[in-house]
């Protein structure tokens, strides 16, 4: 792996930096595979009953969080019936760290405001969602549509009722001065911190690009910056190794922007780096973060900061008049029958249902009217001629009726269904259905006389052979 001489050049001065170390743990060949689980789905315990994907694989815990898991080899999760059930997230184990931010810098039992703004394909948004109260609002936002698609995809199997999925430019959230108490910024940056799982990009990098890079993050900061209430929560992270998109970073928004550098607590024995002047420490860089090196550390190259806000507004208020139209006495009684709605609303666009928690309605209805949304709440189905027709993202959530029937599958059975191949007409009773592996949901069927309609998504179904 022949590594770019002016990445090796421009960082060497760089904290923790070691160049031998760094070349010999590029040129290993060495993969780190980890997972997240989902702590609203536990399906099994790792110690006694692990899943598909974890057979024959010795598991160490990822320190920094207490719902990460590195694996000692990397298994076909597309045929994981477990991994499509939204039971765990497959994710690179140093971004897993946004866990110990949150933590150490929110009280996060209280209800909170938060906007992932870069956050496809939702490994930050999931993480974040795991961790806050449910009476806390999630904004995942992604600027490029068919990502924003991706994106509400994994907010859908996360099942998560309080998280909206938008597809906005950032200079669009100034519309919402002094609103959000946290803003997680995970930045498009250069990518040299996944040269070992992504050796083409090595191909790509070019100085040119980190400078690019740090000018585009600096706009974005500064676009979203407004958003931010008085003592808000910063989050900025990058996957890259540059100064200029890290530590220069933190040096630009402290030279331009009335906040202060939070210092997190971190134990000697991850091997995490503390790196800038910011901390009051002797050092050759400016600005102050942490750094993850991949010879240091079990996980790839990783920047991270926290910053607080000194000055703003109090928010002005989320008065709205809701664009969409309250179900009828009728309606919701055709709907309960599907949706288990304590603690939720139900609200109809067209034909399309939606399950919103109703302490976050007010929220909801605001910013619809504020940004271009793709996904809110649980969009349960559609109701045509008094009859409900549910969707898949009803199957996969919690709001899902307990009383409706499920259809529990072996392996083979569930890989077919999730292939969207025919089914075996082995079922007495008649209708829609659940079909679940280990007992979590994967969709529909629909039983009918002397057939079995599969109506799992066909954008989702599995295309290879195992």
């Amino acid at each position: 792996m022949q590594l770019p001489q002016q990445l090796l050049e421009s960082i060497q001065k760089t904290t923790g930096f070691d160049k031998e170390a760094f070349e010999k743990v590029h040129a290993s060949g060495n993969q780190v595979t980890s997972v997240r689980l989902n702590p609203s789905k536990p399906v099994f315990q790792l110690t006694n009953q692990p899943p598909d994907c974890y057979r024959d694989n010795q598991l160490t815990r990822v320190p920094w969080t207490n719902f990460g898991y590195f694996l000692e080899s990397r298994p076909s999760f597309t045929f994981d019936p477990l991994f499509h059930a939204g039971c765990y997230y497959v994710q690179e184990a140093s971004s897993m760290f946004l866990e110990q931010a949150l933590k150490q810098t929110v009280d996060l039992s209280k209800p909170l405001k938060i906007l992932d703004l870069c956050a496809a394909p939702g490994g930050k948004s999931t993480h974040i969602q795991s961790l806050i109260s449910k009476d806390s609002l999630l904004v995942s936002n992604e600027v490029i549509r068919s990502r924003a698609n991706i994106l509400k995809d994994n907010i859908i199997k996360w099942s998560c009722s309080n998280v909206m999925v938008t597809n906005n430019d950032p200079r669009d959230f100034a519309r919402l001065e002094n609103y959000f108490d946290v803003i997680v910024v995970d930045a498009p940056c250069s990518g040299s911190g996944l040269f070992r799982r992504d050796p083409d990009a090595i191909n790509e990098w070019r100085e040119e690009n980190v400078q690019l890079c740090s000018q585009r993050q600096q706009r974005i900061l500064a676009d979203v910056w407004p958003t931010l209430k008085k003592d808000g929560i910063l989050v900025y992270s990058t996957c890259s190794y540059s100064m200029e998109e890290d530590e220069k970073i933190v040096e630009w928004l402290q030279a331009n922007y009335p906040l202060s550098i939070k210092s997190l607590s971190i134990q000697p024995e991850w091997g995490i780096i503390e790196s800038g002047i910011a901390f009051g420490k002797s050092s050759a860089t400016a600005g102050g973060g942490y750094r993850f090196w991949p010879y240091k550390l079990k996980g790839e190259g990783f920047f991270l900061s926290c910053f607080k806000k000194k000055e703003g507004e109090v928010f002005s208020g989320n008065k709205s008049k809701s664009s969409l139209s309250t179900l009828t006495n009728k309606e919701v009684s055709i709907a309960a029958g599907w949706i288990n709605t304590d603690g939720l609303c139900l609200q109809k666009n067209g034909n399309t249902v939606y399950a919103w928690p109703e302490k976050l309605k007010d929220d909801f209805s605001f910013l619809r009217e504020k940004l271009r949304i793709i996904y809110s709440g649980v969009e349960a189905g559609e109701l045509i001629r008094d009859k409900f027709i549910p969707s898949h993202a009803l199957a996969l959530s919690h709001c899902l009726k307990d009383s409706l029937h499920r259809i529990e599958l072996t392996y083979d059975d569930a890989i077919r269904y999730l292939k969207k191949k025919d089914m075996d007409n082995e079922i007495s009773q008649k209708g829609w259905q659940v079909v679940t592996y280990r007992g979590q949901p994967l969709g529909w069927v629909n039983v009918l006389p002397g057939r079995i309609n599969n109506y799992y998504l066909k954008e989702l179904r599995i295309l290879k052979d195992g």
